[in-house]
């Protein structure tokens, strides 16, 4: 497995080694050494998540409060998805930023974003399948999310689907009510850059 760190600290990208013959494949999409030498610790699994979309949805941009934060390990078995990871740290040298993979059944990449940091995605095709390994459990008095279209983040999303058919956003009524970054941070929303990394150095620790 080749692991690539992304341009948000926190977040790499993992692609696995696929071997296969004309019965199919095989391949390792989760190596808990590998990901914990680049993490510094483990990565305590409380909670697996799955998601099917179709085509043009968006979900996101979603966090949870630090401490305890929620890290993701993200794949797409099935489908196609653009996985964006934002970071919505306050104080961190890339606060607002972006990265953005293509999650999908051809390549079979995961994503792994740390405690404090936004995810979010758009389903190229229908029927995609994400599946999400998750750090914490879900705890919706802890959890929010900020507009995965405001324009504040600009977050250039994909406007054709995997099929070459035009995409036709649609977002749950949550998502489309959230705030957008500048609103979500002075409404006190958003981790501090200082706290998260002082947690994931204590996970680093423990």
């Amino acid at each position: 497995m080749k692991l690539r760190p992304l341009s948000i600290d926190g977040a790499w990208e993992l692609t696995p080694v696929q071997h296969g013959d004309d019965r199919g494949l095989f391949a390792e999409v989760f190596k808990a050494d590998l990901l914990a030498e680049a993490i510094g610790h483990r990565l305590d699994l409380a909670q697996v998540n799955l998601s099917v979309s179709a085509a043009g949805v968006l979900r996101g941009v979603h966090f949870a409060d630090v401490p305890p934060g929620q890290a993701k390990y993200v794949t797409c078995p099935s489908g196609a998805i653009l996985d964006v990871i934002v970071d919505i740290r306050v104080g961190s040298p890339t606060f607002g930023t972006y990265d953005t993979v293509l999650l999908d059944d051809v390549d079979r990449r995961a994503v792994y974003l740390s405690e404090g940091l936004g995810h979010a995605f758009c389903s190229l095709a229908d029927g995609s399948t994400v599946t999400y390994l998750c750090s914490t459990g879900y705890n919706p008095t802890a959890e929010h999310g900020i507009n995965p279209l405001d324009p504040e983040l600009g977050i250039v999303w994909p406007t054709t689907a995997r099929n070459g058919s035009a995409l036709e956003y649609e977002l749950s009524a949550k998502d489309t009510a959230a705030p957008g970054l500048t609103e979500a941070r002075e409404s006190g929303l958003l981790p501090s850059y200082d706290d998260v990394v002082a947690y994931v150095r204590d996970l680093a620790e423990a």
